[in-house]
C-alpha cells in the first residue's frame, strides 16, 4: 500500500494563526511511503520540519534513506530545508531531484539559503550524506516507483510529479495556472486516471478572473474540471491561499464537493491510504478533524 501524510498544505507563507489551526499554517510538503518502505519526500516548505522530528523519533540513530522531488525554488516550497533535522545527522542520506534548470542550479538552490548572512549554519557543515540529481523532464524509477514530471504555468517554472508505484497512482500539481494550452494538456498528462490528484486551489475563480490572474495558480473549480475530464479517483485541494481560513476552506470545498463528489481539503497531519482498488472508488483517508461545512463567502475575511 501506497501510504501519503501532508506535512504542509498552505501557499505562499506559513500562516500560524488561530483561525487556520484546522487546515493548518505550514507550506507545502507531502511524505509518501511505499510498501517496500522507500520514503519520497515533494517539497520542502515550512511543513518538513515537524517531518523531520517524526522520522528522528522513528529512525533515531539509525540508517535513513530518503528521495527529496522539489517542484521549484520559490521559497514556500524550500524554507524548512534549514531545519530539518535528518540533514545534521551522520546516519541519514538525501537524495535531491529537480529539473534541470538554465539560470538555476539545485545545489545552489539548496545550498544558498543557508549561507552567510542568511542562517548562522552553512550546508557544507551538515553531517548527511546529500546528493543532487538534475532531472529532464520524463519519467525515472527509484525502488519500483514509476516518477513521471512534467512542465506546470507558473513564473520561473514548475514541475507536476505523478507517482505511480504498488498499484496506485498519486499526482501532486501545485502551483499551476489554467489557461496555457501547452500545460493545460500537461496537466491533463499527469493526472489521467490517478487516484488521487493533489492540485493547487489557492484562489477562488472570481480571484483567478480577477486581480489574481497571471500569478501561476488555480482554483478548486479547474480542479474538478481536470478530476472529471480524466477520470480521477480522488481530488485534494492544496496549496491553501494564507488569507483563507478555515471557515472559507470549507465553503470551498463544499462548492468543489458539488461539482466533483471525492473531493477533501488537504489538511496538515492528514494520512491517505492507496489499496489497489479502482479508481472511482474514496479512499481511505484519516482527517486531523471532521470539517465543519459552511457556504463560501465573498467578503473580506475576520482575522
Amino acid at each position: 500500500m501506497m501510504r501519503i501524510k501532508f506535512w504542509g498544505v498552505r501557499g505562499s507563507t506559513p500562516t500560524p494563526e488561530r483561525r487556520n489551526a484546522r487546515y493548518g499554517g505550514n507550506t507545502t510538503c507531502v511524505e509518501i511511503r511505499l510498501a517496500n518502505g522507500t520514503l519520497l519526500i515533494l517539497d520542502c516548505g515550512s511543513g518538513l520540519r515537524s517531518l523531520g522530528k517524526r522520522l528522528g523519533r522513528e529512525f533515531g540513530q539509525s540508517h535513513l534513506t530518503s528521495h527529496i522531488f522539489l517542484t521549484h525554488f520559490h521559497w514556500d516550497h524550500i524554507q524548512g530545508t534549514p531545519f530539518f533535522l535528518p540533514l545534521y545527522k551522520t546516519e541519514k542520506e538525501f537524495s535531491f531531484y529537480a529539473v534541470r534548470r538554465k539560470e538555476t542550479d539545485l545545489k545552489a538552490a539548496i545550498e544558498g539559503q543557508m549561507s552567510n548572512p542568511y542562517f548562522p549554519v552553512d550546508m557544507t557543515m551538515l553531517r548527511s550524506i546529500r546528493r543532487f540529481h538534475d532531472l529532464d523532464y520524463g519519467a525515472m524509477e527509484i525502488n519500483g516507483a514509476v516518477i513521471r514530471s512534467a512542465p506546470l504555468n507558473h513564473p520561473q517554472e514548475c514541475v507536476g510529479y505523478r507517482i505511480e508505484a504498488d498499484g496506485a497512482v498519486f499526482v501532486l500539481a501545485t502551483d499551476t495556472e489554467p489557461g496555457s494550452p501547452f500545460h493545460d494538456r500537461s496537466v491533463r498528462d499527469l493526472a489521467d486516471g490517478a487516484d488521487v490528484l493533489v492540485y493547487d486551489a489557492q484562489y477562488t475563480p472570481e480571484q483567478l478572473r480577477g486581480m489574481n490572474k497571471g500569478w501561476g495558480h488555480s482554483s478548486w473549480l479547474e480542479g474538478t474540471r481536470i478530476a472529471k475530464e480524466c477520470g480521477v479517483g480522488n481530488l485534494f485541494l492544496f496549496h491553501h491561499d494564507p488569507d483563507h481560513d478555515d471557515v472559507f476552506l470549507d465553503g470551498l470545498v463544499e462548492n468543489a464537493r458539488r461539482e466533483f463528489p471525492n473531493t477533501v481539503g488537504a489538511a496538515e497531519g492528514l494520512e491517505i491510504g492507496l489499496p489497489k482498488a479502482e479508481t472511482s472508488q474514496r479512499i481511505p483517508v484519516r482527517p486531523v478533524e471532521a470539517p465543519v461545512r459552511f457556504a463560501a463567502r465573498s467578503n473580506s475575511l475576520a482575522s
